[in-house]
């Protein structure tokens, strides 16, 4: 077969070249008509030659975004022509990309007012003026243009646009006048001048503004639902319910318009009848979801003061998730508020099926998470907080909560291995890295692991000095391998000012003072801690039966013991102590 391979080439180089051509033809046209010569400053054919192979070469770098060197050849074809103003208006583009708004301006303009009758250079012009807020200096340019193309409704908005940026609203007014005069009633035009009346407050005006729309779209009922809302806005409540009954007649299925008789209700305290529109409103598909969101959410805000409004929320939570339940957001939505409830099983199924639909909302899986542990459904929580570290790698809290869940399993060593990889990804949030390194401490602690152990502990205090749980947890394991017995003793007085009267903290201490051989000390504490719930835990019974024996109570210390093996929760030590009537360390 022959090769056309070559033939090809030649025909994509020659539109190459045609389209480069056309750029910066010497003949542009307008939308007159008018032709505008490139290269008017050119004295003869050599000059002429020389600028445009320079504006060839521009164009074909600008082409390649080779904005730089584009920039560098037009700027060399302006020396040539410095009259050119299709090389001002390229160079004015480029300088445009490059986000330099004073030279843009400085270029687009001299293009602009060398051929005026160009409209891409008076576009590019108002552009540049745009950019660098000169509205006064567009609103000159777009004045220009409307009366050479009154037929462009497009040049009248940005006019109008123009004025209002100014602040000169009257003139903007005058605008949407003349284009009601040329083009008859527009939408947009309309819309505009409302906003206007209603911002400052001039519903005289307003009202015929929307009744004239009305006229001319009859059948757009959101005009009607305007007018209610106008009415209501003037305390012309009356005709604003016949404007609203107006809008059911013409679209009866229209969920704004129940959406707007909500409101229209609950201005006038008919707070049952607002609430059954909602529900109506809530109930039709054709009503997007984030409205419902929206309204859910005010409903989240207002139910935090106003409790007694909950199961209205309930019941548009319920609602929604069955109008729409394909959507992650409304099973989320609903799971925020059964999670502020503290329903936490039902908060959960909700979270489940969002996840179920889209997996990529961490917080969804976050709250899932942390329902578990409330839970105390470590399985679950093992689950899920697997899956959320495969989903989100870099987050540090699913690594947390895998690592708790595998303690509770006593999967010591897999527990160390996450939680020292989790902390890794914490990032200044000193209070989880505490909390990293507390669980590390316990899970060493566990495989008796006891310099690490020491250590995750002592980061953890750097990190959270007034954490009571490691303060009583650490001063407890050093005390039970008689360690450190003084740094102990002031980690569990600290956590005791911290929280006093918690009997587990108040017990550590006087085990700690009967370490220390303070006995009396000892008694006083861990009868405290007795006194504060802890006659019913076999540790704290034993304990006293412990510094009793060393204070020559015996048969006191005798009771004591015999109470502690009823409870449970001992040391293996237990029957011989009270076999023997003597204390086993």
């Amino acid at each position: 077969m022959k090769n056309n391979f070559p033939y090809i080439s030649i025909i994509l180089t020659t539109i190459s070249v045609a389209v480069i051509l056309i750029s910066f033809s010497s003949c542009k046209t307008t939308e007159k008509g008018a032709k505008q010569s490139s290269t008017k400053g050119v004295q003869d054919d050599k000059e002429k030659i020389a600028f445009e192979n320079k504006f060839f070469d521009a164009n074909k770098e600008k082409m390649k975004l080779n904005y730089d060197i584009a920039e560098t050849l037009f700027t060399q074809a302006l020396k040539i022509d410095a009259n050119s103003s299709a090389t001002l208006y390229e160079l004015a583009n480029i300088y445009l990309i490059q986000k330099n708004k004073t030279k843009a301006l400085e270029f687009s303009k001299r293009a602009a007012t060398i051929d005026p009758t160009n409209v891409w250079y008076q576009l590019q012009y108002a552009e540049c003026l745009k950019q660098n807020k000169q509205p006064n200096e567009v609103a000159v340019v777009y004045e220009r243009l409307i009366k050479n193309y009154p037929d462009k409704i497009e040049y009248y908005y940005e006019l109008a646009n123009a004025y209002l940026y100014a602040n000169k609203i009257n003139d903007a007014l005058k605008v949407y006048d003349k284009m009601e005069k040329h083009f008859g009633v527009t939408e947009e035009a309309s819309m505009q001048r409302l906003n206007i009346y209603k911002a400052t407050k001039s519903y005289d005006k307003a009202l015929p503004e929307i009744l004239k729309l009305i006229k001319a779209f009859p059948k757009e009922a959101k005009y009607y639902g305007m007018l209610g809302e106008l009415y209501q806005a003037t305390g012309r409540n009356d005709k604003a319910l016949e404007a609203f009954n107006d809008l059911l007649k013409i679209d009866p299925n229209n969920a704004f318009v129940h959406l707007s008789l909500a409101d229209f209700y609950r201005g006038e305290k008919q707070n049952d009848k607002a609430f059954q529109e909602i529900k109506i409103a809530f109930k039709s598909k054709d009503l997007d979801v984030d409205p419902k969101i929206k309204i859910l959410l005010s409903y989240y805000e207002i139910t935090e003061k106003f409790p007694e409004l909950k199961p209205d929320a309930d019941t548009l939570c319920k609602i929604v998730v069955a109008v729409h339940p394909d959507d992650a957001k409304v099973f989320a939505m609903y799971g925020d508020f059964l999670f502020r409830d503290k329903k936490m099983e039902e908060a959960r199924t909700q979270y489940r099926k969002a996840i179920a639909i889209d997996k990529s909302k961490y917080l969804l899986w976050e709250n899932l998470i942390i329902i578990d542990s409330n839970l105390n459904d470590f399985v679950s929580m093992a689950k899920d907080s697997k899956e959320a570290m495969e989903l989100f790698p870099t987050k540090p809290e699913p690594y947390f909560y895998n690592g708790v869940a595998a303690m509770q399993f006593k999967n010591y060593k897999e527990s160390i291995e996450v939680l020292t990889d989790g902390k890794e990804f914490v990032i200044e949030n000193k209070l989880l890295l505490a909390q990293f390194y507390a669980f590390l401490g316990d899970a060493q602690n566990a495989l008796k692991n006891y310099t690490a152990s020491d250590d995750a502990y002592d980061k953890s205090l750097e990190n959270d000095p007034n954490n009571v749980g490691v303060l009583n947890n650490y001063a407890y394991y050093l005390s039970l391998r008689k360690m450190n017995l003084d740094k102990a003793a002031t980690m569990s007085k600290k956590s005791n000012d911290l929280e006093p009267n918690n009997n587990s903290y108040q017990d550590t201490y006087g085990w700690i003072l009967f370490q220390q051989n303070k006995y009396d000390d000892a008694k006083v504490w861990i009868g405290k801690a007795l006194d504060n719930g802890g006659r019913g835990n076999g540790t704290l019974l034993e304990h006293y039966g412990d510094v009793l024996y060393k204070l020559g109570e015996t048969e006191n210390a005798l009771k004591y013991w015999m109470d502690a093996k009823k409870a449970s929760g001992t040391t293996d030590l237990i029957d011989k102590k009270i076999a023997d009537k003597r204390l086993y360390e």
